[in-house]
């Protein structure tokens, strides 16, 4: 089965549309030609040693992802998502290297 859960995915493309103008039209709070890098705030970045990383539930060792429950290693071994634990595909006819 398909993995359903859709935390990472948060509609990155939801606002492109067909008719785009251009200038400096707002959308919402942003302006189109708006330099991201100069106007950005630095309070609300990630900062990975903040972050609350679960462990792994298999080897305890530490995920790459806040929310996810099992490390890449040991969801790659036993074909799961690494957020929800689901099956992915059955490895029955597969070589599962770990290396």
């Amino acid at each position: 089965g398909i993995c359903s859960l859709s935390i990472l995915s948060s509609g990155i493309n939801a606002e492109y549309g067909g008719s785009r103008s251009t200038g400096t039209s707002t959308t919402g709070k942003q302006k189109l030609t708006e330099n991201k890098f100069l106007t950005r705030s630095k309070g609300n970045r990630f900062d990975p040693t903040k972050a609350n990383f679960k462990k792994c539930r298999i080897c305890r060792v530490s995920t790459h992802h806040p929310k996810a429950h099992y490390c890449q290693a040991c969801a790659y071994k036993k074909s799961i998502c690494c957020m929800c634990g689901k099956t992915l595909m059955s490895t029955k006819d597969y070589k599962m290297s770990s290396t």
